[in-house]
């Protein structure tokens, strides 16, 4: 039985109520959140946005669920690197959304710090995003001022992502401003993927892209993935939270890779208006 509304509590007692109720049906539409809480559908959303932020749960078309129910069965393997991290990887999303323009055209790669990329743009995009995360596609739903194209393709469940064939070629169809783009980790010699059934589609988005934008955390300096999908020469500019490693700040450099902390002025990284 719904418990009593919280609508004069504050976010965090809401949220709590969400993952209670979903403890014990499994699942909740929208409306169910809103009317459980006493608030309306938006304030529900931006709840359940958060909670999936954090791996708490898992937004899906109309509803929510808990990540490790039974309409999930990758979400452990994805959950646990969602909730890795969380403030390093949204604070490497809110500074890599202040160099979007309103009007932008980007590409939103597969992958939890790419995600908070999204999560972070403001109500004011208007935009186009093109992705194959299946995250970001479920939180594009949400935002009717911004234009989502979603690439189709085979699942690959670890990541989310939508992968393959179709996927590549309804990519090659596109062009777009910017390419934010994931990494499993870097080194002197590039940067790393998880999987090779990735990396065709990241070097597609990439191929399309006018500029590639590196979104990384402090711990892929120090992660190792077998991989190489490309060296620093693919990137015009890295977006993380820290100071690179000494090895790496020197190949920046050399490469001419422009290195966006959250100290940086963003808006020098913006591309220039549509015309």
């Amino acid at each position: 039985m719904p418990q009593d509304p919280l609508k004069y509590r504050a976010a965090p007692a809401r949220r709590d109520e969400i993952l209670d109720a979903l403890r014990e049906t499994g699942f909740l539409s929208i409306a169910e959140v809103a009317a459980r809480l006493g608030v309306s559908e938006m304030t529900a959303r931006r709840d359940i946005r958060r909670l999936a932020a954090d791996a708490e749960v898992l937004a899906v078309r109309g509803g929510v669920v808990l990540p490790t129910g039974p309409r999930d069965r990758s979400a452990p393997a994805y959950s646990s690197r969602s909730a890795a991290d969380v403030e390093e990887k949204r604070t490497v999303g809110r500074v890599a959304a202040t160099c979007v323009r309103d009007d932008d055209v980007i590409a939103v790669d597969a992958g939890t710090t790419a995600y908070q990329l999204a999560a972070a743009l403001p109500d004011s995009f208007h935009g186009t995003v093109v992705t194959h995360s299946v995250p970001v596609i479920d939180l594009l739903m949400d935002r009717p001022s911004a234009r989502g194209i979603a690439l189709g393709g085979d699942l690959f469940a670890p990541s989310r992502a939508l992968v393959g064939s179709l996927t590549v070629d309804t990519a090659k169809r596109l062009k777009v401003r910017t390419f934010y783009l994931g990494a499993a980790g870097v080194d002197e010699r590039g940067i790393y993927a998880a999987a090779d059934v990735e990396r065709q589609v990241k070097e597609t988005l990439m191929d399309i892209a006018e500029r590639v934008v590196l979104l990384i955390g402090r711990r892929k300096f120090t992660t190792t993935a077998p991989v190489l999908l490309c060296g620093w020469d693919r990137l015009d500019a890295v977006v993380t939270d820290v100071e690179p490693p000494p090895p790496v700040h020197r190949t920046l450099e050399s490469n001419g890779v422009r290195l966006v902390l959250p100290t940086t002025e963003p808006a020098t990284l913006r591309p220039p208006p549509a015309r």
